[in-house]
């Protein structure tokens, strides 16, 4: 399967509640700081499972509803088509790291959205991004959301861009 990047343009992530309109992080408090803490303490978890190869450990932080946005531009699979495509790897031990460098987290006023924004570096890739959305449901975060992507520097931007469409074109 030949693979491509894919540029995501991500600009303003808005999470809206039913009740009360566009979630913005609150003024701090220190409930919604414990919940961003909880929120990193998981995806520090989360990216440990997969390092290691732990797919029990890795599926279990995604709500049964989870989507994965891998790189490729057909890459957007639901939990259990994740699970299918990373089943080969995992039993055979092999997982990936992705190290966090940087990593923006905020939730919602009421405490049960949380988005986040991450830099990550990984050994072939080099530096890439994450992002995502998580629920908390019985008292617990989950991964509803997670984007995997390359920043592209906007210096080679149109380069990469026709590098995309001409492998597209294939």
């Amino acid at each position: 399967m030949k693979h491509s990047a894919v540029i995501l343009l991500f600009g303003f992530l808005g999470c809206i509640s039913p009740n009360q309109g566009p979630a913005h992080s609150a003024p701090p408090s220190p409930q919604l700081d414990t919940e961003k803490e909880a929120v990193a303490k998981l995806l520090n978890a989360f990216h440990d499972a997969a390092s290691k190869a732990d797919g029990d450990r890795y599926f279990n932080y995604f709500a049964p509803e989870g989507v994965f946005i891998g790189t490729d531009a057909t890459e957007r699979w639901t939990l259990e088509q994740f699970r299918t495509f990373c089943e080969p790897y995992f039993s055979k031990g092999k997982g990936w790291t992705y190290v966090p460098t940087e990593r923006h987290v905020m939730v919602s006023s009421d405490g049960t959205t949380a988005w986040f924004d991450e830099r990550l570096h990984n050994e072939k890739y080099g530096a890439t991004r994450g992002s995502g959305v998580l629920i908390k449901s019985t008292g617990q975060w989950k991964l509803a959301h997670y984007v995997l992507s390359f920043p592209i520097p906007n210096a080679i931007a149109g380069e990469v861009i026709g590098m995309i469409r001409e492998a597209s074109q294939v």
